[in-house]
């Protein structure tokens, strides 16, 4: 169907990469840890959609292009580096309170925000696009002249089940986090993890290279 083959395969791998920690997880359970439930689904919905972002991105070729032009690559590179650098130097700097106190005065980092954050987390992040680039085509075949559908299918059911796998580990972080939430302690050392988290990614970004 549309030159796809090994679709079991396909599958079976899909899974073993999504249930393998990263920083999406961690960024995923420090959320859910932050925010309850609802928090950590943002999280994990907004990754979903950095993720569509890259499938679209390898079924009509911008993946490729990065891959092809140094120039396309630099740019999205140091976009990317620098809205992490910020983002985790903000997180890093903010003061934070119990949970209960911080909501009833409206400084809580809202759910569009932490949707987007994870985002453009992965939007931003040119290893992504040339992961995809370089998995997707291992289950199409050459001849294909339905390349393009194919993509789109395959990374459809590759984010279809990252989107299941993170909404579970974001209900579970959230059910394990009902009393720890009330801590400022706690919640400032989540915030501060977090804020780490996208310094890193944002030097990890920084650091990569064209190939």
């Amino acid at each position: 169907m549309l030159g796809i083959h090994e679709l079991w395969l396909f599958i079976l791998s899909g899974l073993l990469l999504n249930v393998t920690p990263g920083p999406d997880t961690a960024y995923i359970i420090g959320r859910s840890l932050q925010l309850g439930w609802r928090g950590g689904a943002a999280a994990a919905i907004g990754i979903s959609c950095g993720c569509l972002f890259h499938v679209l991105g390898a079924a009509i070729g911008l993946s490729a292009l990065l891959m092809t032009s140094s120039l396309a690559f630099a740019v999205l590179k140091w976009v990317g580096a620098a809205y992490l650098l910020f983002t985790g130097v903000q997180m890093l700097l903010s003061r934070q309170r119990p949970t209960a106190d911080v909501a009833l005065q409206g400084d809580a980092p809202t759910l569009h925000r932490v949707f987007w954050q994870g985002a453009l987390t992965n939007a931003l992040n040119p290893k992504v696009a040339l992961f995809f680039l370089a998995f997707l085509p291992q289950f199409v075949a050459a001849d294909s002249p339905h390349k393009t559908v194919a993509f789109l299918l395959l990374g459809a059911i590759f984010v279809f089940n990252g989107t299941l796998w993170c909404l579970g580990v974001a209900a579970f972080a959230a059910r394990a986090a009902r009393r720890i939430r009330r801590s400022s302690g706690v919640i400032a050392w989540i915030n501060r993890t977090l804020g780490g988290l996208f310094v890193y990614l944002g030097f990890r970004v920084a650091m990569l290279e064209a190939r």
